[in-house]
């Protein structure tokens, strides 16, 4: 008897640093993080591939955005090629959606077998019949051709949404915000809150009191900026451009005033439209309009 409870204790004991190595793996995974795959312009930049950006919440990956080179930056990354959980599009110029093709076709040739889920404004449906039919011949020839590809692998389910919740599922939650985008009729950021953070992605605006309240007190708020009065590629500033950017982006100025107002304990500049040696000057004009948050100039790959 004596030796069968030794024995039967010998078993708990040996089993109790697996129990705690499975509760450290468990809390790991649930922890979220945020990668840069993108932070360009339309301007083709070799080192700032198209807008994208990963939320990562334990195997979970949330993709806001599919700019140029996107599934190279995934692969770069070291995300899962096979596809996303969700694709989230905050609205329909070609720089934030050109990499969308390359979302649906490579990962279903590196495996992916369910439909993709992809969210964005009015008209991504469309968008995407135009695209499998632009691509009908090479998909033919992958699912009945020697490649043997899953049939239907390339699928893709799309929501077209409106503001609010747009996503809850295992404890994250993504909003849709509506934002100022020029002229065009829908145009969205995006707010996730996970177990452990919360993220707003701004995509492209001008300054937004929805984002804006949105973006009030949280963890990360990853923005848009454009320096005042920065001409196109470098070039001098038009009136004519100048005009467009009044409309369509924010400002330095701008975003330090609404970082100031909101609060974020971290912002990131993304979509940076303005060259390298400017940067610091872009720091310092948000910083004179009062924001004392951690700032990061986002570039490609960045984790954190």
């Amino acid at each position: 008897m004596a030796r069968t409870s030794w024995r039967a204790m010998t078993k708990v004991l040996l089993s109790l640093p697996i129990v705690f190595l499975c509760a450290s793996a468990s809390s790991q995974v649930s922890s979220t993080s945020v990668v840069l795959l993108g932070t360009g312009v339309p301007y083709p930049d070799p080192a700032a591939a198209g807008s994208a950006t990963a939320v990562v919440v334990g195997s979970r990956v949330f993709l806001f955005d599919a700019g140029a080179g996107v599934m190279r930056r995934v692969s770069a990354a070291k995300l899962p090629i096979d596809g996303p959980t969700a694709l989230f599009i905050t609205h329909l110029h070609s720089d934030h959606t050109i990499g969308y093709p390359d979302v649906i076709l490579t990962t279903w040739v590196m495996g992916r077998v369910k439909p993709l889920e992809a969210y964005g404004p009015h008209g991504l449906q469309a968008m995407t019949d135009n695209i499998l039919a632009a691509w009908k011949e090479d998909i033919d020839i992958r699912t009945n051709g020697l490649e043997h590809e899953t049939a239907n692998g390339y699928a893709v389910h799309v929501h077209e949404i409106g503001p609010g919740v747009v996503y809850d599922s295992g404890g994250v939650k993504i909003t849709a915000i509506p934002v100022l985008h020029g002229s065009w009729k829908e145009s969205y950021g995006y707010r996730i809150d996970t177990p452990d953070r919360s993220i707003v992605v701004s995509g492209d605006t001008r300054p937004s009191p929805a984002l804006q309240a949105a973006a009030t007190g949280v963890d990360v708020l990853i923005h848009e900026v454009h320096p005042e009065g920065g001409g196109r590629a470098g070039a001098p500033a038009s009136p004519g451009w100048l005009r467009y950017q009044r409309e369509f982006h924010t400002s330095d100025v701008e975003l330090g005033r609404l970082a100031t107002a909101a609060n974020p304990k971290m912002l990131v500049l993304y979509h940076f439209g303005g060259k390298e040696s400017v940067a610091d000057r872009v720091v310092s004009t948000i910083q004179s309009q009062g924001y004392r948050g951690r700032i990061l100039v986002g570039r490609d790959l960045d984790r954190f």
